[in-house]
């Protein structure tokens, strides 16, 4: 198809207008598995971050900066999955997976804003488990209701202009010839892809907003894990240590994995991009992490366990 140089959501009919997702088109008899499959996933994802959002404002015992910060996660959560998961559902279910280009860059938007969201919010938990182990007398007083409340306002909001302006940027690109976009979701590297002429300076961007949303969060956590780990190393008691490191693991669990494959997935080099590994990473973060995260939460956290215990015979009842 002819490219007109415009902006291609704005662009009249000679212009490449919509893209294919092909997915998992590719694996035909195994469509039927795949969406089985994803579906349960997407159900968890949804009761177990569900469950933890209404635990941690009913139980009274769960009214701590720790567990506001978790909530606020937990509906992270739930919206990052279903700007991806739902169209995928839908797509396994359907011979026409076209999507326009005005869809198409309303995913990425909303899925790199509640994906720098997360990045955001998994460094304010590690900023409050710092302050709470190593300065666990001002503790009261550093994380008061007001900050956490203007922390967790700060990541909802923070990346949102920064994204609207980068999105913005990568579908004012000229798209020509082939409109196949190999994956199951608008994300950065297969539209990349499809673009005509020179992207450098484009995917220069990307490393530099990747090192903002994802690289910086993941050093401050990384000091507050250094510091923290000092800190109980340092403590009198064994069953001190253990409980100090009992309320940080869950949290590194979750950082290791979705920072991990965040950072693989942007930051290395572009030679080495591979469709297939591209969509087991994609799959990995989109679905996978999201997935663990509430098993690992509820079932490595004694409180949200005793809380769960006194909570689900009540609500059976009713």
């Amino acid at each position: 198809m002819e490219s007109t140089g415009q902006n291609p959501l704005q662009a009249n009919d000679t212009t490449l207008m919509d893209f294919i997702l092909v997915g998992f088109s590719d694996v035909p008899n195994l469509r039927g598995l795949l969406f089985g499959v994803f579906l349960i996933i997407y159900v968890i994802i949804l009761m177990g971050n569900s469950l933890i959002i209404i635990i941690t404002k009913v139980n009274p015992s769960l009214q701590t900066p720790m567990y506001f910060f978790l909530g606020n996660f937990s509906s992270l959560e739930i919206c990052y999955v279903s700007v991806t998961v739902p169209r995928l559902l839908t797509d396994l279910c359907r011979q026409n997976r076209n999507i326009s280009f005005l869809a198409c860059a309303t995913q990425m938007y909303f899925f790199l804003i509640f994906g720098a969201s997360e990045c955001f919010i998994l460094t304010a938990m590690a900023y409050d488990r710092y302050v709470a182990i190593c300065n666990p007398l001002l503790y009261p007083l550093i994380m008061n209701n007001r900050l956490c409340i203007q922390l967790a306002t700060g990541c909802w909001i923070t990346g949102i202009p920064v994204h609207i302006g980068f999105t913005y940027l990568i579908f004012s690109l000229h798209f020509c010839g082939s409109n196949k976009l190999n994956h199951f979701f608008c994300d950065i590297p297969p539209v990349l892809k499809l673009a005509c002429g020179d992207t450098f300076m484009i995917e220069m961007l990307v490393y530099e907003v990747a090192v903002l949303v994802v690289t910086i969060p993941f050093l401050l956590i990384l000091a507050s894990y250094v510091k923290i780990i000092s800190t109980i190393l340092k403590l009198p008691s064994a069953a001190g240590r253990a409980k100090a490191f009992s309320t940080c693991s869950s949290h590194l669990m979750v950082v290791a994995l979705f920072f991990g494959s965040g950072i693989i997935t942007y930051l290395r080099p572009k030679s080495s991009h591979s469709t297939g590994m591209d969509k087991f990473l994609s799959l990995f973060y989109t679905i996978v992490t999201p997935m663990f995260n509430p098993i690992i939460y509820c079932l490595r956290n004694k409180e949200v366990i005793v809380a769960l215990k006194k909570s689900l015979p009540k609500w059976i009842a009713l």
